[in-house]
């Protein structure tokens, strides 16, 4: 695959079946609040899907960092009207990292229920990471520009590539 040059591909993971694998950017809004709003875009094909994230509260192992927090993910599918969530690692003050969560020990049962739905058969897995990180005016101007609802809300933006794969809508599932 050639760098800077997101292509559709599929992959294997660990035995499961083959999986559909986006690639692409995103740009993701930090706001105060711990919660996070964006897009991404999936390369070459230019597809939109929404991104909605609400920080879980949970103690985490002091080996994690005070930057590390668990997110709750929801990713829209805005031509199907559909969404899925998983549960991500954030780590990274105002240049967020985004990976799948390999372990829940010790956290609420609630977030371990989400954490854990890697036994499911469409497991969701996802990976982010800033390479371009815009603060004060050049958030703002950006924010402005491609989410206007959340200007004025004093958020940073992150703008980096992002990683999709096990992203499956099932056509009779509820619509949003």
């Amino acid at each position: 695959m050639e760098e800077g040059k997101a292509v559709e591909e599929r992959e294997r993971l660990e035995g499961e079946e083959v999986k559909e694998v986006k690639e692409g950017v995103a740009s993701i809004a930090l706001l105060p609040s711990g919660s996070i709003s964006g897009h991404f875009i999936q390369l070459p094909h230019s597809i939109c899907y929404g991104l909605q994230g609400t920080e879980l509260a949970c103690e985490t192992e002091c080996s994690r960092g005070e930057d590390y927090r668990l997110i709750k993910l929801t990713i829209i599918d805005y031509n199907r009207k559909k969404e899925k969530d998983v549960v991500v690692e954030c780590q990274g003050h105002d240049a967020a990292r985004f990976s799948n969560v390999n372990h829940a020990h010790g956290w609420e049962k609630d977030v371990a229920g989400m954490v854990e739905q890697k036994h499911e058969k469409n497991r969701i897995s996802v990976s982010f990471e800033c390479e371009t990180l815009k603060a004060d005016k050049a958030a703002e101007d950006h924010i402005r520009q491609y989410m206007p609802k959340l200007a004025g809300l004093d958020a940073v933006v992150n703008i980096g590539k992002m990683r999709i794969s096990g992203l499956e809508f099932d056509e009779t599932e509820e619509d949003f």
